[in-house]
């Protein structure tokens, strides 16, 4: 996501560790591809790449956030994004 990205996000859920994967040890990132719409909210999140496992967990989460809209010429635009999601484990 880049920083201008970073800076228009209003609010971030964190995801969900799915319970398998928590069992497994299974760490990793997904990179999730999303439209920002025109009211700033997540649109058409589709994974990338990452485990497939964590992937579900990712987009749900993803899909909750919430981003300031972007203007273009004064008026709002819709904005594609790819969005990192990191899974680590607590030690």
């Amino acid at each position: 996501m880049s920083v201008i990205m970073e800076g228009n996000l209003i609010t971030r859920i964190q995801p969900k560790y799915p319970v398998i994967a928590r069992q497994i040890g299974l760490q990793g990132t997904v990179i999730v591809k999303a439209i920002i719409s025109r009211e700033g909210n997540i649109e058409k999140a589709v994974p990338v790449s990452g485990p497939p496992l964590l992937a579900p967990a990712a987009i749900q989460a993803v899909e909750q956030w919430k981003y300031r809209p972007y203007y273009l010429n004064g008026e709002p635009i819709e904005v594609e994004t790819q969005i990192t999601v990191h899974f680590v484990l607590a030690r």
